[in-house]
């Protein structure tokens, strides 16, 4: 069997963060594990956050999951948590099976991920039912991010929204603020961190670092997406410095 893979994402137009974040994690686990990895995208057009410009890129999932399927890629990645939290409670499960089918369709069948999806699950595998969340949207959005959590049966305690309405200046985050902002919330009663919520701000150099500070575990949508890709390819969801979900206890 090879030990080759390509990595698919369909990615908003104006993200700058996933196509670093996930190659950086894979990347790194190839100095522990044998598996190499290549990293293949296809973009959805999105400037602002907001539920209008969410709806319009979603309708192009099924374009780019199609591109994607022409390059036989090995796993497919939807990587944009909003988009899909923003179509309904529930819906990566409805988007993920859509996508599957694209790519079946295509004769190029391969299993699809949700930034969305991903996150509940992954929080759902460190076994946390109360959780702090720090994400960059506006406020109602991060509401609706909450709400979409909350359904999956995950308590979302203590929230922060950072309110950067324009996708290029999430990306532009430095990520260094990132254990300060945590600092200034209220964990006493949380088993977990969301330390970005988001796939577009930039937050895997601080993970570490607030582990350390909390002494709790803390994941991102990007650490969650690549865990949930590592385990659809069965491969062992492994990652160095890349916070507890993918430490290798789980």
């Amino acid at each position: 069997m090879s030990n080759n893979y390509r990595i698919g994402q369909i990615v908003p137009s104006s993200n700058t963060t996933m196509e670093t974040e996930i190659p950086a994690m894979l990347t790194a686990r190839q100095l522990i594990r044998p598996e190499r990895f290549t990293f293949h995208s296809s973009r959805m057009r999105m400037k602002h956050v907001n539920k209008e410009e969410l709806a319009a890129m979603d309708a192009e999932s099924d374009r780019c999951a199609l591109e994607l399927s022409d390059a036989r890629v090995d796993v497919l990645g939807y990587a944009c948590l909003v988009a899909i939290m923003s179509m309904g409670l529930g819906y990566h499960r409805e988007s993920q099976a859509r996508l599957a089918q694209v790519t079946q369709n295509n004769n190029a069948a391969a299993p699809v991920v949700s930034s969305a999806g991903a996150l509940v699950n992954g929080l759902k595998v460190l076994g946390a039912k109360r959780i702090a969340l720090v994400a960059p949207y506006m406020k109602p959005l991060t509401q609706m991010v909450v709400d979409y959590i909350q359904h999956e049966g995950i308590e979302v305690k203590v929230w922060r929204a950072l309110e950067i309405a324009d996708n290029l200046e999430v990306g532009r985050h430095d990520p260094a603020r990132l254990p300060g902002i945590v600092a200034e919330m209220d964990l006493s009663d949380v088993d977990a961190i969301v330390l970005s919520a988001c796939v577009q701000m930039p937050s895997l150099p601080a993970v570490p670092a607030v582990e350390a500070q909390t002494g709790k575990p803390v994941l991102t949508a990007a650490i969650a997406t690549t865990y949930a890709m590592l385990t659809a390819l069965e491969l062992e969801p492994i990652v160095p410095g890349a916070g507890a979900l993918l430490s290798g206890a789980y």
